[in-house]
């Protein structure tokens, strides 16, 4: 069932816009609304599936509601309706995000075929938003230890600045998960995530990797290509690993991060670019910035909101929760029944030293699911969860 809401001063407009729709589609839900204030009021109580909404109305004209709309409920596809004087208003309601306009009095099929793309546009929106909450679910951060805690608390803080932030922490802790967290409640969430892990990368490509290079720039350069900074605009460029960035490469970096442009290697030409920067590093980046191997100026651009991520042995009280998780995540990837853990087991996992944090707790968890009998014991963390 789509509902509709019509909102039209004009009570004949309103009548033939309700009786079309209604014997168009028995599945069409049709309200009515008199004017653009109350059209308002109803849209903030109800879920609609389409607005149709004149221009011209009393209390609250249609450019108004539109506007407020897209602002409380922007998945709501809008059509305005416009009489003969109204046309270029009804153009400009485009730009604001209107679906699109029909004029007065309704041509029939016009009607019909826009009604039924919006319909279908509404749908595609609310699929897609579907989706990337369920793909989201693969960077979910578990845990409910009062680090973990805090740490939720201030991506919820930080997520819909545009604030710069570093995130701190050893190997495996999950400071990647961080960053797609920040990444996907932020303003930019539509836009790119780009990752680059700046250790996996040779110093002297780290340049090209990152603003990229014209042809002839260097031997191999054999055509243009375009850096990861371009790569990310409108969206995130995540460097993981900072820490281990050659400081040319920070140089330009910190360039890009000042004046919001950068140059492929090899050309002095500027590209505009609008990215926000995340970093992480496993390495203490004041002792480095002390023997010179990292720039204080570009620390001090980056590290606007400080996340440390505690190893898996300061969170010992998360681990039943990981097992779970990832006991889940195995049999499903495996295509397999779900193993339980006994409490002893768990116990035991839980005096361990974690030095691999919960990268190795998930490798362990998956060779006990493997090795281990019915349901994984104490005896089985000891034969086969040993270092």
């Amino acid at each position: 069932m789509s509902k509709i809401l019509i909102i039209e001063d004009e009570a004949a407009i309103r009548r033939v816009l309700n009786k079309i729709l209604s014997e168009e589609n028995k599945n069409y839900q049709v309200e009515e609304a008199e004017d653009g204030l109350e059209g308002m009021e109803k849209i903030k109580d109800n879920d609609y599936d389409l607005v149709l909404c004149d221009i011209k109305m009393p209390k609250m004209d249609g450019v108004e509601v539109l506007e407020a709309t897209r602002k409380i409920k922007p998945e709501i596809p809008v059509v305005m309706i416009s009489g003969h004087g109204d046309l270029d208003t009804a153009v400009n309601t485009m730009r604001l995000g209107a679906f699109d306009y029909i004029s007065k009095p309704p041509d029939l099929n016009r009607l019909l075929n826009t009604v039924r793309n919006a319909l279908d546009r509404k749908s595609l929106v609310v699929e897609n938003t579907r989706l990337k909450k369920k793909v989201s679910k693969q960077y979910e951060m578990i845990g409910e230890s009062e680090a973990i805690v805090k740490i939720k608390e201030i991506i919820e803080k930080v997520a819909p600045t545009e604030a710069r932030v570093l995130i701190t922490g050893s190997n495996g802790t999950g400071k990647e998960l961080v960053a797609h967290w920040l990444h996907e409640k932020s303003e930019r969430a539509n836009g790119p995530m780009v990752e680059v892990n700046c250790a996996a990368i040779p110093s002297e490509l780290i340049e090209s990797e990152l603003f990229g290079h014209v042809k002839g720039a260097f031997t191999s350069a054999n055509k243009d290509r375009a850096g990861k900074f371009e790569a990310a605009n409108g969206g995130t460029i995540f460097l993981d690993e900072i820490g281990d960035m050659s400081l040319s490469a920070q140089a330009k970096v910190l360039r890009a991060l000042q004046e919001n442009k950068v140059s492929r290697v090899g050309s002095d030409k500027d590209i505009k670019v609008d990215v926000r920067v995340l970093a992480a590093t496993n390495k203490n980046l004041k002792k480095e910035i002390e023997e010179g191997k990292f720039r204080e100026d570009l620390y001090h651009r980056l590290a606007v909101i400080l996340i440390p991520v505690p190893a898996l042995n300061e969170r010992r009280d998360d681990i039943p929760l990981l097992v779970d998780h990832f006991s889940n995540k195995v049999a499903q990837e495996q295509g397999t029944a779900v193993k339980n853990f006994t409490p002893n087991a768990i116990k035991k996992l839980q005096e361990y030293d974690w030095t691999g944090n919960i990268r190795e707790l998930r490798n362990v968890v998956e060779r006990l699911i493997i090795l281990g009998g019915t349901e994984v014991s104490e005896e089985d963390v000891k034969l086969f969860a040993s270092k």
